[in-house]
């Protein structure tokens, strides 16, 4: 059955996997316009589905879409492509086992990574003779939006940050690191790669091992162009850079339906007419120009701005029927379809707006004004807060928030004075009831972040940017910790104490600004050095939507400065505060994760 896939329209990091698909593998099998089938795997399935649709495999000749390890109907006439992870090669396999009765009348097979000797070796003895092509084509990652990109690897996070998992987290970081390059390959830049020094050594060894792979991949890919450094930086961070902005509660319009709303696979599910009315689904996705066009927006605009549009379209087709006449009643019928769709997706995003909004009336107003006082450190006046345990308290004693409402405040409080003493956690965690759920606040120390300190040591926040200036509304003042590190980089202002590179930083970035000042003395440094450049900015552990939002507001503000974010996978508050929990468990298991496990 084909995968429900989403839009390959003019998107960015979607628009650029579907071309090198479309090149490297449709382009490069199209033969005599024979009609094949595609087999694919748990993760190209993903990968397929992010960047193209079913139309556009019809287009390319593809008639049929089926999953290599489930049972099929041999179809002995037609060609099969195998569009798979090297790991995957066992399905490959079991379709031409039996000479006499293969599947399939010949295999191209396209590996999103490199396949090892092993594997490689086992294919070529048990169906070399079915084989019409074989090839590594470099994309292992999955383009989520159009500037944000996921590793699908949620299970890294255990393996990375687990004290049960030191075994395998090098293995770990070297498949991630080879995921990483195939992102570098697939925007064909070879960047000067950076990392986050302290306090954990996971980004250090990340950083390594991608500068190795990456050498070693352009000096081995003799098709590419590319020999040197290119204009671009690649920031490789710890999930622990910046613990507040995965626990606060956002009011920007992607970021808070995520964490407020039971949505699943990027899934919304709504009832048109109450409680009563016929449930419907509704995929977010960059395909919906509405969407992209709200999804950063304030949850406030994001109300003033969808009955507007309702209006509008609704005045567009009162104007279009007019006068009633067989001409203008054709015209409508023409373009009902057009409306229908328009007021369809404006219902959808108005219905996720008051679920979430009645979800912050019942509970969350109250919340966010503390959570933004705890990690700001300062009231919605600019007033410091003299005494944290006091602006906390409420939120404990109040009824109606949930346990992980009440951890996420806790967490907030503690990471607002660097730690706390194992005396007043004790007291928080007992007081609270949450003896069961203690390891969401206590496991945070694996991921370097100060959570028990003595009395004595110093609680002394990070300095931050000064924002004040800038417009936000009183409840969404706090900014994520990598907005700052964005700016920083692409103004060349990151500390190379705290962010070493791996290796001989390209000249556009090298911090002096000598390269362009000696050509191009009266010109804006900044500017030249940003020209066509990139910014890659990939976190271990998890990202927010919030900091997928700081990409976008970054690029916009820097116009030549393309910024992605990326991770091992997306993260809730939710979802986050569960991993952490886990780290403490020990797995039946101690193997590497792969991406089906």
């Amino acid at each position: 059955m084909a995968p429900a896939v989403a839009a390959s329209g003019e998107r960015g990091l979607k628009s650029l996997v579907w071309q090198k698909l479309k090149t490297s593998v449709f382009d490069d099998c199209w033969k005599e316009e024979e009609w094949k089938i595609i087999l694919l795997d748990d993760f190209t399935t993903k990968l397929l589905s992010s960047c193209g649709k079913m139309t556009d495999l019809l287009a390319e000749g593809i008639t049929v879409v089926e999953n290599v390890y489930k049972n099929r109907e041999p179809v002995p006439h037609m060609k099969a492509i195998y569009l798979i992870t090297p790991t995957s090669v066992e399905g490959l396999i079991n379709d031409f086992a039996s000479k006499s009765s293969s599947k399939y009348k010949a295999a191209y097979v396209y590996f999103t990574d490199f396949c090892d000797d092993k594997l490689f070796n086992k294919m070529k003895s048990s169906c070399s003779k079915a084989i019409r092509r074989c090839k590594e084509i470099n994309i292992n990652f999955l383009p989520y939006e159009s500037q944000v990109f996921t590793l699908d690897v949620p299970n890294a996070f255990y393996h990375c940050y687990s004290p049960n998992t030191e075994k395998t987290n090098d293995a770990v970081l070297e498949q991630i690191a080879e995921q990483i390059v195939t992102l570098c390959a697939t925007l064909e830049e070879n960047p000067g790669v950076r990392y986050k020094s302290k306090p954990l050594d996971n980004a250090s060894k990340l950083a390594q091992l991608v500068e190795k792979k990456l050498e070693n991949f352009y000096k081995i890919d003799e098709r590419s162009q590319i020999k040197g450094k290119t204009h671009s930086q690649l920031l490789i961070i710890d999930r622990g850079f910046d613990p507040v902005s995965t626990v606060l509660h956002e009011l920007t319009f992607q970021a808070m339906a995520y964490d407020l709303l039971p949505i699943e696979n990027d899934t919304y599910k709504y009832k048109t007419d109450g409680a009563s009315g016929k449930e419907r689904e509704a995929i977010l996705e960059e395909d919906d120009d509405l969407w992209v066009k709200i999804r950063h927006k304030h949850i406030a605009d994001v109300l003033e701005e969808i009955p507007k549009l309702m209006k509008e379209v609704s005045s567009k087709r009162k104007a279009t029927e007019g006068k009633l006449s067989l001409n203008n009643l054709a015209q409508l019928m023409k373009k009902m379809p057009y409306f229908r769709k328009q007021i369809t997706k404006q219902v959808v995003h108005l219905n996720i707006a008051e679920d979430c909004m009645n979800k912050f009336k019942s509970n969350i107003e109250k919340l966010c004004k503390v959570e933004q006082d705890l990690a700001l450190g300062t009231d919605a006046e600019g007033q410091k807060v003299k005494d944290s345990m006091r602006v906390l308290l409420p939120v404990l004693l109040n009824k109606n928030h949930d346990s992980y409402d009440k951890i996420r405040a806790i967490l907030l409080y503690i990471f607002s004075t660097n730690g706390t003493t194992q005396e007043n956690l004790d007291k928080l965690i007992q007081n609270v009831q949450i003896e069961n759920d203690s390891d969401m606040i206590k496991n945070w120390k694996y991921l370097g972040v100060p959570i028990v300190t003595t009395s004595a040591s110093q609680q002394r926040r990070p300095s931050r940017k000064d924002r004040s200036s800038e417009e936000t509304f009183q409840l969404s003042r706090w900014t994520p910790v990598v907005k700052d590190i964005m700016e920083d980089a692409i103004e060349n202002k990151l500390d190379s104490k705290e962010w070493p590179y791996c290796s001989q930083c390209p000249a556009p970035w090298n911090g002096t600004g000598a390269v362009s000042a000696r050509h191009k003395p009266k010109t804006n440094y900044s500017e030249d050095r940003k020209s066509g450049s990139k910014l890659i900015v990939f976190v271990i552990g998890g990202i927010t939507y919030s900091e997928m939002r700081s990409a976008y507001e970054v690029s916009q503000a820097f116009k030549s400065c393309e910024v992605i974010i990326g991770s091992t996978h997306i993260v809730t508050p939710r979802r986050l505060l569960d991993d952490i929990k886990a780290l403490t468990v020990t797995k039946s298991k101690d193997t590497v994760y792969f991406k089906d496990e």
